[in-house]
């Protein structure tokens, strides 16, 4: 008996493919938010692998009561990153847990899924 042919096919056109794919990389991308409990800080941003640690990039917005707060989209996948506090690397205290940088420096970690 003949076997099957296996060889992977494209699709005529991307019509074809199925708009609703859970694997599809827009699904890939999800806003994550972050809170920097600094009520006497004058600057506050987010800086981490997802910015080049770019203390400018991702400056965060004071909340009435002192928080500093921010949204930014991530993609799917682990993530290191901190807050600068007036020029001060801070952890975050809520993250999901702590590692190094390539510089070494104990930073925060989070998971997007």
């Amino acid at each position: 008996m003949a076997r099957p042919d296996t060889t992977p096919q494209r699709p005529a056109s991307t019509k074809e493919l199925p708009m609703h794919n859970p694997y599809s990389a827009h699904r890939n991308v999800q806003t994550a938010n972050f809170v920097c409990e600094a009520p006497t800080a004058k600057k506050v941003s987010l800086v981490g692998d997802f910015n080049k640690w770019d203390a400018t990039a991702n400056p965060m917005k004071k909340m009435p009561g002192g928080a500093w707060a921010i949204g930014i989209k991530l993609r799917h996948g682990h993530h290191r990153y901190a807050f600068m506090t007036d020029g001060h690397l801070t952890l975050d205290p809520r993250a999901m847990g702590i590692t190094k940088d390539d510089r070494d420096r104990r930073v925060s970690l989070m998971a997007v899924s």
